[in-house]
């Protein structure tokens, strides 16, 4: 079940700091990168980033950057299909990830990604440091 704590306004002038990973089979780095390919005209698709050489048996794929408050659907959309890609083979492990984001106002969200599903929340207490950064 999906929660949505805050609901971002479209302002010009707000500041969000994204940083988060994912982490997938490496199976799927073919449809990784598909779906992200189909966001590459939004201005903060560079702030994703994958290991130069995976290894083991984890692909980590990193998120990083201060983007317009504006952005942010559109970069939760991606997250939301990423998540819901199927499990790569017969452990069926889907997509995990954690989000955390903060705002120039000192609010912070974190999303949380499990089961296919992108669940919004306030920032836990341990993480609100981020938020007071200056």
């Amino acid at each position: 079940m999906s929660v949505v704590v805050r609901v971002y306004s479209p302002g010009m002038g707000i500041y969000v700091a994204v940083r988060g990973w994912l982490e997938f089979d490496p199976k799927r780095l073919p449809q990784v990168k598909q779906i992200l390919a189909k966001y590459n005209q939004d201005g903060y698709a560079g702030g994703w980033a994958f290991p130069a050489r995976p290894f083991r048996s984890t692909l980590y794929v990193f998120y990083g950057g201060d983007i317009r408050e504006s952005g942010i659907a559109l970069l939760r959309d991606q997250v939301v299909e990423l998540a819901r890609l199927a499990p790569a083979d017969e452990d069926m492990d889907r997509p995990v990830g954690f989000f955390l984001l903060s705002d120039e106002r000192r609010q912070s969200t974190s999303w949380t990604v499990r089961d296919g599903q992108l669940d919004e929340a306030l920032v836990p207490a341990e993480l609100r440091w981020f938020a007071e950064r200056p």
